[in-house]
This record gives C-alpha cells, structure tokens and sequence, in this order.
C-alpha cells in the first residue's frame, strides 16, 4: 500500500514539472507587426505574454535613428491613417497621468522607451504588472503600438513630446 502512495506522489509530482516546463506562460500572447509609418523605414516585432499576474513584453525594432524613441500603446488598432494618427490618444483606461512605466503613476499604454544602436536596431525586454493580455480593463489586445521619433520626456501631458510616429502596428492575440 505505502509503494502505491509513493508511486502515484511520484506520478503526480512529474505530471507538475512536465507542465511547468511545457507551459511558460498562461497560454494568453499577442503579437504586434509594427509598420514604418510614411516616410519612415522602421519595422519590428513585439510579443506580449501573460505570465501570472505579469505580462512579459519583447521587442526587436529596425530602422530607427540612433538614441532614445517613445514607445506607446493607443487607444485604437488602426493603423489606416498613414501616420499613425488613427491610433488616437495613449491606451489609458484607469484615467492615470502620463509617466514612466514602472511609476507610480502611469497611462497603462506607457511603455519604457526603446534605444537604437549605431545601426538603427532597438532590443528591448521589460515585465509589466499593469498591463494584461486577453481580459480584463488593461488588456492589450485590438490596441495600437506606437514607435516615435524621439525620446519620451515621461511629463508633458498627455504625450511625454515624443514627435511623429516612425511605426504603427496592431496588436493581435496569436
């Protein structure tokens, strides 16, 4: 009887680690191709993934000036406008200021800023706990991403001065 116990506790606890390894996040992720807006060149790809409570963000972005670029998500995934415009105002829907991701206050579309090499290219990857993928108010998915051409100032209000949008994608559940 106690070797039936010990065989199903040892069944069971390989069962756990063979779904913790399979299974890295919640099973909600979403994509973003970002677009170069008109007369920009830059492109990119980001991915949103749940973890927990937390939402893992990666992006690779090419195309860009050297140096420091605002990174936003807005309120509408539509990209149709040519420039970006059609995306509307930041992503904001708990009525925050705008300020630095990882603030205490923040648009829930204020992203940390990504920054170009001397080749134009931006790698970044960062953990969120105000974002969310596939429900809730904060959710990312429909939403617009947003690359500008210069850097945020995370003060001015409600933009942080960040310029034109050098490229514009949706984001999509995948």
């Amino acid at each position: 009887m106690n070797k039936n116990i010990l065989a199903a506790a040892v069944a069971a606890a390989a069962l756990v680690v063979t779904a913790c390894a399979t299974t890295p996040f919640d099973s909600a992720v979403a994509i973003a191709k970002l677009e170069p807006t008109k007369g920009s060149t830059t492109t990119g790809t980001v991915t949103f993934a749940q973890r927990m409570s937390r939402v893992v963000v990666t992006a690779e972005v090419r195309g860009l000036a050297p140096g420091e670029h605002g990174f936003h998500m807005h309120e509408k995934g539509d990209c149709s406008s040519g420039d970006g415009m059609s995306t509307g105002g930041h992503f904001n829907p708990l009525a925050k200021p705008h300020g630095a991701h990882g603030g205490s206050d923040h648009h829930a579309g204020d992203l940390p800023s990504v920054k170009a090499d001397a080749y134009g290219k931006a790698t970044i990857s960062f953990t969120s706990k105000t974002i969310s993928v596939g429900a809730g108010p904060t959710d990312v998915t429909g939403r617009g991403l947003i690359v500008h051409r210069d850097p945020d100032d995370f003060k001015t209000q409600p933009t942080g001065n960040a310029g034109p949008r050098v490229a514009c994608a949706v984001i999509q559940k995948s």
